[in-house]
């Protein structure tokens, strides 16, 4: 399925990061709007209740049109700010509970009563984390919810980021300047679905069936590309054979499917090397992202099942 559906472009090198654009080989079946197309028209994401759930919230979708929450996109506000487990495409007319991890580790306070979408999606290092551990458990949408504030504290540690609430958010904006002087480097190419991102021996891969939707995703997805980026600047840069022999990888790894959390089947990938998710519709392709993934030297992981309310 990935074969038929995904061709690997130029890459982009700048300051020893590469960025290679994906194309599509197909044309695109599904239908379906981005998460910031679909609030402003009445889509909501909330707590379950009032009294909320960490590992869970509840969309809303009053529309006509199927919505696409995207593997590690952001929410904010609420109770504390999460990002999603999977990808989810939440049905029109209906109520989905979707997947996610906290990534505000201080803050169980109401701020609203619905999330708004951040500017950035969750940097690839902190979803390689969270894939790996749902690898583990391949029917899991959950996560090691410790594993997650770990990484987000290590990685504003080594950005010397201070958060009062640990917000990964914070992160971001702390950075800004930093990302600016990188964002120019690495334009969206015309007709482009998806990118692969190598920062030395580490690689990411998103795709998405539709490129309109690519451009609105393509700008979040970057940050939190270049939020990794900023610790591994002027390094080797990964070969174009590297980047292809990724894509082949990906291909060629074992996958499962299972039901979604909304509409079509979780794909769930695990490899020599790589893990990854991705979404299908009536047998489309319609998302996916891949991670390199560390070796678990016989070790078997366990998933840590977060309290459903706060501690």
């Amino acid at each position: 399925m990935i074969e038929e559906s995904i061709q690997l472009g130029e890459p982009v090198v700048h300051r020893g990061v590469v960025i290679a654009p994906l194309f599509p080989r197909r044309q695109p079946v599904a239908s379906y709007v981005t998460l910031e197309e679909a609030i402003p028209l009445g889509f909501q994401v909330g707590e379950v209740d009032e009294a909320g759930s960490v590992p869970e919230l509840l969309a809303r979708n009053p529309l006509d049109a199927n919505v696409l929450l995207y593997d590690g996109e952001e929410l904010l506000g609420a109770k504390q700010n999460r990002i999603l487990n999977v990808t989810v495409l939440a049905a029109a007319g209906a109520e989905t509970r979707i997947p996610v991890s906290c990534v505000e580790v201080g803050r169980w306070s109401s701020r609203s009563a619905a999330f708004a979408s951040s500017p950035s999606h969750a940097y690839p290092e902190l979803r390689r984390v969270k894939a790996q551990r749902l690898s583990a458990e391949p029917l899991a949408r959950g996560t090691a919810q410790g594993a997650v504030w770990d990484e987000v504290r290590g990685k504003a540690a080594r950005l010397g980021v201070h958060s009062p609430t640990g917000a990964q958010r914070d992160i971001f904006a702390a950075r800004e300047n930093d990302l600016v002087g990188l964002r120019r480097a690495f334009p969206l190419a015309s007709g482009q679905t998806g990118a692969l991102l190598a920062l030395g021996d580490r690689i990411c891969l998103d795709y998405v069936s539709r490129p309109e939707t690519f451009v609105r995703l393509y700008p979040k997805l970057l940050d939190g590309y270049l939020l990794d980026a900023v610790e591994h600047l002027d390094g080797k840069s990964a070969s174009e054979e590297r980047l292809a022999g990724f894509l082949v990888a990906a291909e060629s790894a074992p996958s499962k499917r299972q039901p979604s959390a909304g509409l079509g089947e979780d794909l769930r990938l695990a490899g020599a090397g790589l893990v990854g998710s991705g979404l299908t519709l009536e047998d489309e392709l319609v998302q996916l992202c891949v991670f390199s993934a560390d070796k678990q030297r016989g070790r078997t992981t366990t998933i840590e099942r977060p309290s459903s309310r706060a501690a």
